[in-house]
């Protein structure tokens, strides 16, 4: 394989990586905006809930009948983390990653859009 087959190969897999980082971006800001906004929802339903006087004498459960605000936004909050929306707010960030450590065996890296860096080979002194 002469370097021009390697260069090309090179920029096809820049192509498809910074490709395949793109599509991921819109379904991640989704997910990013869904998670800001049920946590903003929890921690507003939380204030809530601890501002009230009714909260201290009253039982635990009786206390989150009557905030259903908070409850079912702390439910969907602990759902969205069971589902992986953990992993779904930094997917792009978890794939450059795992690229960068294999590229590293090649003296190569990326960037976070996928953008391939190429290192400078390391002489070996004889």
């Amino acid at each position: 394989m002469n370097s021009l087959d390697q260069a090309e190969d090179l920029k096809a897999f820049e192509r498809r990586l910074t490709e395949y980082i793109a599509c991921l971006q819109p379904a991640t800001g989704r997910w990013r905006m869904i998670l800001i906004v049920v946590s903003v929802c929890t921690a507003t339903g939380a204030w809530n809930w601890l501002i009230d006087p009714e909260t201290q004498k009253v039982s635990f459960l009786t206390s989150l009948w009557n905030h259903p605000f908070f409850t079912i936004s702390c439910i969907t909050l602990i759902g969205l983390f069971f589902a992986g929306i953990h992993k779904r707010v930094v997917a792009p960030s978890i794939i450059a990653a795992r690229c960068r450590t294999v590229l590293a065996e090649y003296n190569m890296s990326c960037d976070d859009t996928g953008k391939l860096i190429l290192k400078p080979r390391p002489h070996v002194q004889g």
